[in-house]
C-alpha cells in the first residue's frame, strides 16, 4: 500500500525490500515529528482557505489523537505500509474519511521527511545539550572538590610538571564548552523550517510557510525551496561534527582514566562494582567502561566522514541516497547519549590518591619550580635553567615536595578559574533554545 501507486502497477518484492531497507525502523523514531509537521501544515491549510476550516479542525483533532498514541507506544506501521508518512495519512483517512486525503495538498514526502528530520534533530540536540551540561557540571564540581590533590603532568608521556586533579578535570570541563559551541552551530542550522518546499521546487498553492515556521517553533525557515531539500544530509553532517567533538573529549578523558587507573600510575580508583575482573587473575580491576566509551566515541568520530562519503558530489534535488543518513546518524546519537550517561556515573564515584608527588620517581617534576625560584632571585632564566639542569645531570637535584606550590595566574594550580569556565558554558548553552 503506497501513496504513489497508480492503477495496474506493482513494485517487485525484491526492489521494494531493497529500497525500503531499514526505513521503517527509523520512521518510528520520526513518528511524533511527522504528526507535528502534519498538524502545522493542516492548520495552515485551514487558515489560508486551501482546506475547509472545519475539515482542517477535524483533521488536527484526530492528528493530536494519533500523536498521543505514538507517545503512549501503541502506534505502529502496518505490514504493507511503506513509511510513517503513509501510515499517518492512512490511519487518519480510516478515522475521518475523505478529509484525511486532503492533508497532502502542497506537500511531498520529501517535504515531510525533511521537516521530520529537522524536528527530530532539534529534539536530540536539546537532549545532547542536557547530557553535556550534566557532565560539565559534574566535572566542575569534582574539579573544585579535588583541587588540592597534586598529580603529575605529562608531555610526550614523560613526567613534565606538577598538575592537579582539579586542573585535570577542569580541562575536560572547558573542552566541553567548545563542544557546546559546535552543538550550538548545529542547532542554528537545524532550527530552520524546510516545510513547504514540496519536492524541492515549491508549489503553485499560496502556502504560508512563515505560519508553519511559527507553529513548529523554528526561528526561521530555509527560504529557497531547492536549498530546503539540499539541506538534507548537510544538517545531519553538521550535527555529526558536533557529536564527534563531544566524542573526542570523552574518548580522551577515557584514555586518561585508563592510564591513571593502571597500577603503573595509580592516581585514581573506583568502587569495585564499577570495574570488572579477570577470569584467571584475581587482582584485576579492569576499566571496561572507559575502554568501551573510548571505542564507541572513536566510532562516532567517523560519522562525519561516513556522511560526507554518502552525500558528496550529489547534484541538486532529492536523491534516495539521503535515506541512509538515518541509519548512520540515529544510532550514533543514542550511543553518544549512553556514553555521556556512563561517564557521569563513573566520574561521580572517582577518588584520588593523596601525596602522589612525594614519591621519589617524581622528584624531577619540580625542576621548573627550582628554575623559577632562581629567576625570582634575579638570576637570568637561561642561567637558572643551566644550573638546575647540571644538578639533575649530577644526581644532586633536591626540592622540598611538601611545600605548597604558589601558582596564581588564571587557569593555574592555585587559580583554576572554574567560575569563568562556567560563564563561558552558560553563553554557549544559551544559544540552544
Amino acid at each position: 500500500m503506497k501513496l504513489w501507486n497508480k492503477e495496474n502497477t506493482e513494485t517487485a518484492a525484491l526492489i521494494e525490500d531493497f529500497t525500503v531497507g531499514r526505513d521503517k525502523e527509523f520512521d518510528i523514531v520520526l513518528a511524533p515529528f511527522d504528526v507535528l509537521g502534519s498538524i502545522a501544515h493542516v492548520t495552515m491549510l485551514g487558515e489560508t482557505g486551501l482546506m475547509p476550516k472545519e475539515d482542517a479542525t477535524k483533521a488536527v483533532a484526530e492528528l493530536n489523537n494519533i500523536l498521543s498514541e505514538i507517545k503512549g507506544g501503541s502506534f505502529s506501521i502496518d505490514e504493507g505500509v511503506e513509511d510513517i508518512h503513509s501510515q499517518v495519512e492512512f490511519t487518519l483517512t480510516q478515522r475521518i474519511g475523505e478529509i484525511g486525503k486532503m492533508i497532502h495538498s502542497g506537500r511531498s514526502r520529501n517535504d515531510q521527511v525533511a521537516v521530520d528530520i529537522k524536528l527530530y534533530l532539534r529534539s536530540e540536540i536539546k537532549n545532547l545539550k542536557s547530557g553535556t551540561l550534566g557532565l560539565f557540571d559534574l566535572l566542575i564540581q569534582q574539579s573544585n572538590k579535588f583541587k588540592h590533590i597534586l598529580i603529575p603532568g605529562y608531555t610526550h608521556l614523560q613526567i613534565a610538571m606538577p598538575s592537579s586533579a582539579g586542573l585535570w578535570l577542569g580541562a575536560y570541563a572547558e573542552s566541553l564548552v567548545d563542544d557546546m559551541e559546535m552543538l550550538a552551530a548545529a542547532w542554528a542550522v537545524a532550527d530552520k523550517n524546510p516545510l513547504g518546499s514540496g519536492a524541492g521546487y515549491g508549489s503553485s498553492f499560496p502556502l504560508h510557510r512563515e505560519r508553519t515556521t511559527e507553529i513548529l517553533g523554528f526561528s526561521t525557515l530555509n527560504w529557497n525551496s531547492v536549498y530546503a531539500q539540499m539541506s538534507r544530509g548537510k544538517t545531519e553532517k553538521l550535527l555529526s561534527m558536533a557529536m564527534a567533538s563531544i566524542a573526542a573529549t570523552l574518548s580522551r578523558l577515557s584514555m586518561d582514566s585508563c592510564l591513571y587507573l593502571s597500577q603503573n600510575f595509580g592516581f585514581i580508583s573506583f568502587p569495585e562494582q564499577l570495574t570488572t575482573g579477570s577470569s584467571i587473575m584475581p587482582h584485576k580491576k579492569n576499566p571496561d567502561v572507559f575502554e568501551l566509551i573510548r571505542a564507541k566515541c572513536n566510532r562516532i568520530q567517523s560519522i562525519p566522514n561516513e556522511l560526507t562519503l554518502l552525500i558528496n558530489n550529489l547534484p541538486s534535488g532529492y536523491h534516495r541516497d539521503m535515506q541512509l543518513t538515518k541509519e548512520i546518524l540515529f544510532p550514533a546519537i543514542e550511543e553518544l547519549k549512553s556514553c555521556i550517561q556512563l561517564m557521569i556515573l563513573m566520574l561521580s564515584q572517582i577518588s584520588f590518591r593523596e601525596n602522589i608527588l612525594q614519591e621519589e620517581k617524581y622528584k624531577y617534576i619540580f625542576s621548573v619550580e627550582a628554575v623559577n625560584e632562581l629567576v625570582n632571585k634575579n638570576i637570568p632564566f637561561r642561567q637558572a635553567y643551566l644550573e638546575v639542569g647540571n644538578t639533575i645531570n649530577k644526581g644532586e637535584f633536591q626540592f622540598d615536595a611538601s611545600q605548597p606550590l604558589n601558582h596564581t595566574h588564571a587557569g593555574s594550580l592555585g587559580n583554576l578559574s572554574n567560575e569563568k569556565i562556567q560563564a563561558e558554558m552558560a553563553k554557549a548553552a544559551n544559544k540552544i533554545d
